[in-house]
């Protein structure tokens, strides 16, 4: 197979606080630089004349200066599925906005062979005004589509967005899993040679992430090539033939994904926190999450570890500077790898004992029963939204824990002499001899 994308020696620098391409000063050096034919003078090199590599964390920035990316080279061949993992801030988003060209590279070189269709953000190059089908135009149109093109596929787009009843709705009124369908069908089925795709099917539903996995499969089988970013390790391993891993802006491993994502998952697992908490929060103005906390009721708090046996408690407060209708506060119980163990919200409970949240500090905690988790290590991702309208907070987790399987739970399974059993969940079920 040929190569179709080439990244050589690709870095990319940004500019705390500054809006534009950077100071009159800096540019004026750079452009003197090229005219002498000397090196880029924000480019620092070591004693040995090649770019330096990250040191440690304080290195990545001077004076208000921060490298998102340095020296990333690679190349991607034809029909090849390449996975893209790292932790968050590694530049596996600024290296996806550089292979689409929605930013251009600091230093290095990129080139790409053929058709590049990008999905990198929900909602790029839709109008809220506009509705589901006049956006499919001016967003297939943003992507490169001619109208003949949309003319002959928007029925197909409509179907798999499965949002055909809001199709004429202004989708300023769609919620944004609704905004994601749509956005990824009309970049699926755009003809494009390669396929970029940054972690945005996180907001779809379990049902409709499948459905896009399995659609991007059926794109690499038909020979196009797929760069696909997500924290989900279950969907890369399925998905991709092959993974890079980004630390810190450089390419630190590039290999089969198995090797790669116990790489990433070892460096993730050096730190359990069982609890968050900030003095600003996450949020908007009217609703703030400050603080998130697992912690098992019999053992002191901010313990990481917790036995089968425990029951688990997980607390989130919140603060509204006003009353909000339709709130819903939730989190996501996230496995090893990325997948969902579960969701759950406290619009759960029966509607009878629901109770809106009031002005000010909220805390509402939610029981996870003892013997029902696994052994392994977990996360915690908060969500936050109004019903059918949009996520105030949704994204990374932001606790862990782990779990060990309670000695004696099982007798016959512990004479095996394994820690752990097969699945996600682990729960003591009641058993009668009929």
């Amino acid at each position: 197979m040929s190569v179709v994308i080439s990244v050589e020696q690709v870095s990319k620098l940004y500019r705390l606080g500054a809006i534009g391409a950077g100071t009159l000063r800096g540019d004026f050096e750079r452009w003197w630089a090229r005219i002498r034919g000397r090196p880029d003078p924000l480019v620092p090199v070591d004693h040995e004349g090649s770019s330096a590599g990250f040191r440690n964390s304080k290195s990545d920035i001077r004076n208000g200066e921060i490298w998102a990316l340095r020296d990333v080279s690679f190349e991607v061949r034809q029909g090849e599925i390449l996975g893209i993992i790292g932790r968050n801030g590694a530049g596996k988003s600024t290296l996806l906005k550089i292979l689409s060209r929605v930013t251009a590279p600091t230093s290095g070189r990129v080139r790409i062979r053929g058709r590049v269709g990008s999905l990198l953000e929900v909602g790029t190059g839709f109008h809220p005004e506009l509705t589901g089908r006049e956006n499919i135009y001016l967003n297939g149109a943003v992507l490169g589509m001619k109208k003949m093109e949309i003319d002959r596929k928007i029925d197909e787009i409509v179907d798999f967005s499965e949002v055909e009843r809001f199709i004429d709705t202004p989708v300023k009124r769609y919620s944004s899993g609704m905004y994601v369908r749509l956005a990824f069908a009309v970049a699926a089925h755009l003809d494009s040679e390669i396929l970029l795709v940054d972690e945005v099917l996180a907001v779809g539903d379990a049902a409709f992430q499948s459905k896009c996995l399995g659609k991007m499969e059926t794109v690499a089988e038909g020979g196009r090539t797929l760069l696909f970013v997500s924290h989900n390790m279950q969907a890369v391993q399925s998905l991709c033939s092959r993974c890079l891993l980004l630390r810190r802006g450089r390419v630190t491993a590039s290999a089969a994904p198995e090797p790669i994502i116990n790489e990433y998952l070892h460096s993730t697992h050096l730190k359990v926190n069982t609890k968050w908490e900030h003095p600003v929060g996450l949020g908007n103005q009217d609703v703030c999450l400050k603080r998130l906390e697992v912690y098992a009721p019999t053992r002191e708090r901010g313990s990481d570890g917790f036995l089968s046996s425990n029951d688990l408690h997980i607390e989130l407060e919140v603060w509204l500077r006003r009353p909000v209708s339709g709130l819903c506060v939730g989190f996501d119980l996230l496995g090893d790898r990325g997948e969902t163990v579960l969701r759950s919200y406290d619009t759960d409970a029966p509607l009878e004992r629901f109770e809106p949240l009031r002005t000010g500090a909220n805390v509402l905690r939610c029981l996870i029963p003892r013997g029902l988790l696994n052994a392994g290590r977990f996360a915690v991702a908060p969500r936050i939204g109004i019903h059918n309208q949009e996520w105030i907070v949704s994204g990374d987790p932001l606790a862990s824990f782990t779990v060990t399987l309670t000695h004696g739970q099982s007798p016959f399974w512990n004479s095996l002499g394994l820690g752990t059993r097969p699945g996600v969940v682990a729960p003591v079920l009641s058993w009668v001899r009929c």
